[in-house]
């Protein structure tokens, strides 16, 4: 072989190993890229990831978030803990979207409201399956029939509207919490009474407040017929609670369920009951649209009545986001109680 060729061999031989290197070089320095933003991501784990990890934790879902506050409240860290149906969404009506599955499979117990609440067909499916599926307000509604409302017949599911009421679901969750951990039954006895307390307190509080506006402003127009409870546990004066006058305090161009169409009879329905109580504020709900109230706003304006919708809207069906003034059980009802308090004061 040829000096010159043995030249240009070596030096292309050079070349390929600079090329090599600069390439690995490139390729490490992505790599090291990669590895930083994969480590120093602020998401970390989903909280689905954290709820399904194998900790030997009890594995609890609830079907809405006011459910699933109360269970955490009680459970504390012995147990894993999250809703189905969370943010805006209406859990009359909600169906399982992907991922669902999975989360009733691997919970051991499942917290349903009941009452009809769920009615959803692929979510009451589930329910109706799952070995361990216990509806809290079925249980209230079995000790004591007498605390359950109805609206045209139709039993009213929002229960929750009600501190008093929502407090009696303590008991059939410490019972299932105790049941599946046994070792836990003291502790978790311990948290409930204390967030029993809590809540009574918390109660009569929200009950004394509203009560000191005069009586003839605590009439209360929403979007749906979510607020009986509150309205005769918070609204109604004790007279009218006794010989169950309260229902004149509240009304709603919807039904018990956001979901139906609003007819004209609907509509003169409620604009009769503003006229005939002097009602010039409507409050809207954070999950539920305003057209309904629109509709009657816009009818009363035709006719001379000026009725306005509430800037704040009220928690129902839903909490707060969080970090918000409505992002626990007790701070939503608060919530409620307070921008109430605002627009009638």
């Amino acid at each position: 072989m040829f000096e010159g060729d043995l030249l240009f061999q070596a030096s292309s031989l050079k070349m390929v190993r600079n090329s090599v290197k600069k390439n690995l070089s490139q390729f490490s320095f992505l790599l090291l890229i990669l590895m930083y933003v994969g480590c120093s991501s602020p998401s970390g784990p989903s909280s689905i990831e954290l709820w399904a990890a194998q900790n030997g934790k009890v594995k609890v879902l609830s079907t809405t978030a006011m459910i699933d506050n109360i269970v955490g409240e009680i459970g504390g860290d012995r147990i894993n803990h999250i809703p189905l149906i969370t943010g805006e969404i209406d859990p009359h009506s909600y169906e399982l979207v992907k991922g669902d599955d999975e989360k009733l499979s691997l919970a051991q117990i499942i917290f349903y409201n009941g009452l009809g609440l769920e009615h959803g067909a692929s979510l009451r499916y589930q329910l109706e399956h799952h070995s361990n599926a216990i509806g809290v307000g079925n249980i209230v509604f079995k000790k004591d029939p007498s605390l359950i409302l109805r609206v045209d017949q139709e039993i009213d599911p929002h229960l929750w509207m009600d501190i008093s009421i929502w407090s009696k679901i303590i008991d059939p969750i410490i019972e299932a919490l105790s049941q599946i951990d046994p070792a836990g039954k003291e502790e978790y006895q311990m948290r409930a009474d204390r967030l029993r307390e809590k809540m009574l307190q918390e109660h009569q509080q929200i009950y004394r407040d509203l009560q000191a506006i005069p009586e003839e402003k605590r009439y209360l127009v929403t979007s749906h017929d979510a607020f009986n409870y509150f309205t005769r546990a918070y609204l109604a004066t004790p007279d009218e609670k006794n010989m169950s006058q309260w229902k004149k305090r509240f009304d709603a161009p919807e039904g018990l369920a956001p979901e139906g169409q609003l007819s004209a009879s609907d509509i003169q329905a409620v604009i009769d009951h503003l006229i005939k109580y002097h009602i010039q504020t409507v409050f809207p709900e954070s999950n539920v649209s305003r057209d309904s109230l629109k509709k009657v706003v816009h009818a009363c304006a035709r006719s001379g009545l000026q009725v306005t919708i509430s800037q704040d809207a009220l928690y129902g069906d839903a909490m707060g986001p969080q970090g918000s003034d409505a992002d626990t059980y007790l701070k939503m009802i608060c919530h409620d109680a307070n921008v109430l308090i605002e627009a009638w004061k």
